[in-house]
């Protein structure tokens, strides 16, 4: 049984909560967020806190736990927000930031231009690192994930895009 939506989520000032019916919203300073809330959780609200309650079964209490973890990420997405750093490595390999469109030189006879998408923001801070700010987890982690998805890194030289965190396991050339 999940234990997580026991916790309640501790709203900070500055973050305003509405909740309509199954449709929850949270505004704050980084933007406002919206989500459908599963017909199996209750969301109480009450001096500065949101508390999720299951309807029924033991698959409630997942839906529960899951919905609580959910409005967490926008809670902080809406007062913090979220970052993801690329690292880019390989000869020539380079990415440019201007506006809404992210240029990437990656080896290919052609440079890959990649539209963002609302509410994520990239920065360049040297042209071998690419830094994606917004409120939205799941929509950053998605970006991130369509940006690394155009050259993976390889396992023998290191080439590719990878996420700033991630150790690239390398494997020893073939010998004769």
């Amino acid at each position: 049984m999940s234990r997580v939506a026991k916790y309640p989520v501790k709203l900070p000032s500055g973050v305003e909560v509405k909740l309509d019916g199954n449709q929850l919203t949270v505004k704050g300073g980084q933007g406002e967020l919206a989500m459908t809330v599963h017909d199996q959780v209750v969301i109480g609200q009450e001096e500065g806190q949101l508390t999720f309650a299951p309807t029924e079964s033991a698959k409630s209490w997942a839906m529960a736990g899951t919905t609580r973890a959910l409005v967490q990420n926008m809670v902080t997405g809406v007062t913090e927000g979220f970052t993801k750093t690329l690292e880019i490595n390989g000869v020539g390999y380079r990415a440019q930031a201007s506006g809404k469109t992210l240029n990437l030189t990656l080896g290919f006879s052609h440079p890959v231009e990649y539209t963002l998408p609302e509410g994520v923001v990239a920065e360049t801070p040297k042209n071998t690192t690419i830094v994606l700010k917004g409120a939205d987890k799941q929509r950053l982690g998605q970006v991130a994930a369509e940006i690394r998805a155009f050259r993976p890194p390889e396992p023998y030289k290191g080439k590719g895009i990878r996420y700033g965190d991630e150790q690239i396991r390398r494997k020893e050339a073939k010998k004769k």
